[in-house]
């Protein structure tokens, strides 16, 4: 039978169609994240121990809030890197020690501002599975994480098991434009760097294994979504870096983007801002102003509570769900800087603050203890530039601690040098994150801020020509000087991590700039013909390349943590049982009173006629050397020098 349609009833229905679908409700949801909070509940810098504006989930607390009262529906995240970080998250788990039953400090903070989900970072497997385990019992909220799975010592990937729920999907119940309820399941997926297979290696051996981000992003989403997933949120413990993916990436999250299915992408990790770095702009893909990476709107709120991070998602309507139409991000600061100044945006939530409180006041107690005693300021404002003591008396005490544990072995005898980085010297810290420690008392809290991470030392054995190519490695802190140009040129590579600037103590050396350098951050060699490292003396007499040599450093430089050559686990010879940290305090109790003079073992070679300058803290202006002369304050309220 044919039934006759009227001329024009096609395009009618077509326009009702359209209509009811513009008329279909939608559902607005915010999605809020912290990242990298390190221990920083309240809005207190431990080490100079004052109040701080700075800093704090206290105060990312009043933002959470504001956050949340603005709209209807709303979830809140958080991305791990949260249990170690200040002296705080030390006494919990080494000073106090944390009991089983007992709420670790952290969750009685976030336990208060109803977070629905929570990852794990790298720095959370920092004091061992079992304190992770006895922490993470305090939380009321789940924790996630889908790349890290069971050593069952079998090598058959087929039958491994996840360590930790690897995703959830929750059923939450909205609000949609319509003002009716509606129940939308959201996925919400964690990731962490399969690094810390290296970085926290005698901690995770034989006990876990870390696979791939992506590899594991492809066979769990395809799973989300059978499963009825509307929405799903990636979570990676992961930065964003736009170079060729490689298996086993350490910052995935740009590659993430790309995994269909994922909606949204909460990152974390390098302690960048997103949106809002320009670096990150340029990326193929990435819009800053609307914050999304490849289209999907992602977020890395900075670290320590500098921020909050929020993205703003349109639902609509798909089948018998819901899926993401669109979708944007920013970030919120809780403080701004105005040259040597911070301006507190918001207040801190008192009963953050309050609900840590007995902690609190243990730490500073913890902390104010007396170790040592110093006849000289202690500083790291030159520490990028010149031999530093605040690296010298790690050193020296890594000297003093290996010459006597080595006392009666088959290694006595052997010349002993020690490695340590600067691991305060501004950055991304900012103009006030450097060491300064002045002459007199020196308590606990100053050894912790002259090693802030809570490292086991370890000892390698090395030649003379691969400490050299250690040194080599390092000197990519510095960009290469043209010394036949008068025009200013910036010596500090900002792009490198300052805590990857060994210094190499027991040795001494010239470091010559005006060649490029030989490694890229990879550990790659990328100058073969290269050679920063000049005039490398040993007992006053040149090194010899193939004498053999101890090296103190901590477990994550020796397990490869940078990308050094030989250091990849394989040269290690002693296992010390004590941490870099007890090291030093343990050094500084010994000596009671030290001189911290910096030996000036290290030097730059000539420069030529270069205008070469650099950026350290305000304070330096008067610690300044006769080579060294203060221009003015830059736009981020670092004091800008020229050296000679």
């Amino acid at each position: 039978m044919t039934f006759f349609v009227p001329k024009g009833a096609t395009m009618f229905a077509s326009s009702l169609l359209f209509a009811a679908m513009a008329q279909a409700s939608t559902i607005d949801l915010r999605v809020m994240e912290t990242t990298d909070i390190h221990m920083n509940l309240v809005d207190y810098d431990y080490y100079g121990d004052k109040q701080s504006d700075a800093v704090g989930l206290s105060r990312v607390a009043t933002l959470i809030k504001a956050a949340r009262a603005e709209v209807t529906n709303s979830v809140l995240v958080d991305n791990g890197d949260l249990l170690q970080g200040t002296p705080l998250g030390d006494y919990v788990a080494k000073g106090r020690v944390l009991r089983f039953g007992e709420t670790h400090p952290a969750f009685k903070a976030m336990n208060l501002l109803d977070y629905d989900v929570g990852n794990i970072g790298n720095h959370e497997f920092n004091y061992g599975l079992d304190f992770l385990m006895k922490s993470l019992s305090g939380a009321n909220f789940p924790y996630i994480n889908s790349n890290v799975y069971v050593d069952d010592g079998d090598n058959d990937a087929s039958n491994d098991q996840p360590y930790f729920q690897p995703y959830i999907i929750k059923d939450k119940t909205f609000v949609d434009s319509d003002g009716k309820e509606q129940t939308v399941k959201v996925g919400y997926i964690g990731f962490v760097p399969p690094q810390i297979m290296t970085w926290d290696k005698d901690n995770l051996t034989h006990k876990v294994i870390a696979k791939d981000i992506i590899e594991t992003a492809n066979k769990y989403i395809p799973e989300m979504k059978a499963k009825g997933a509307d929405v799903i949120i990636a979570i990676p413990h992961s930065g964003m870096m736009n170079s060729p993916y490689m298996k086993g990436e350490e910052n995935a999250s740009y590659h993430l983007a790309k995994v269909d299915g994922i909606d949204a992408i909460l990152f974390g990790h390098s302690h960048r801002i997103f949106p809002g770095d320009k670096a990150l702009d340029v990326f193929d893909g990435v819009d800053g102003e609307k914050g999304t990476v490849l289209g999907k709107p992602a977020t890395m709120p900075g670290f320590w509570g500098s921020h909050l991070g929020v993205i703003d998602l349109k639902l609509e309507p798909a089948g018998n769900g819901w899926k993401v139409a669109d979708g944007k991000a920013e970030v919120r600061a809780i403080s701004r800087r105005e040259g040597r100044t911070t301006i507190p945006l918001v207040e801190a939530d008192t009963n953050i603050n309050k609900a840590v409180e007995t902690e609190h006041e243990g730490t500073l107690a913890y902390m104010r203890r007396k170790v040592g005693e110093s006849t000289a300021d202690i500083n790291s404002f030159f520490a990028l530039v010149q031999d530093d003591p605040s690296i010298q008396i790690v050193n020296n005490a890594q000297i003093w601690y290996v010459e006597n544990i080595v006392r009666g072995t088959s290694y006595e005898g052997l010349p002993i040098l020690s490695a340590a980085a600067p691991f305060k010297a501004g950055g991304r810290g900012g103009p006030d994150y450097y060491t300064d420690v002045p002459k007199g008392d020196i308590a606990l809290k100053n050894v912790s801020d002259l090693y802030i991470y809570p490292n086991d030392l370890k000892v390698v054995k090395l030649t003379g020509a691969q400490v050299v190519e250690w040194l080599e490695a390092a000197a990519g802190q510095f960009n290469q000087i043209d010394g036949t140009s008068t025009k200013p040129q910036e010596l500090v590579n900002a792009s490198f991590p300052t805590y990857n600037f060994d210094v190499i103590d027991g040795i001494s050396y010239r470091i010559d700039v005006t060649q490029p350098a030989r490694y890229n951050g990879d550990g790659e060699v990328v100058n073969k013909d290269a050679h920063r490292i000049t005039k490398a003396m040993f007992n006053g007499e040149p090194l010899r390349m193939k004498d053999e040599f101890l090296v103190a450093t901590n477990n994550y430089r020796a397990g490869g943590g940078g990308h050094f050559p030989n250091l990849n686990g394989e040269t290690i010879v002693i296992d010390a049982p004590d941490k870099n940290r007890d090291v030093v305090a343990n050094y500084l109790l010994s000596q009671k009173t030290i001189n911290p003079e910096a030996d000036g073992n290290w030097a730059f070679a000539s420069f030529g006629k270069a205008n070469v300058s650099f950026t350290t803290s305000p304070k330096a202006k008067g610690a300044a050397g006769k080579n060294m002369t203060y221009q003015s304050l830059d736009d981020n309220g670092f004091a800008v020098f020229q050296i000679k």
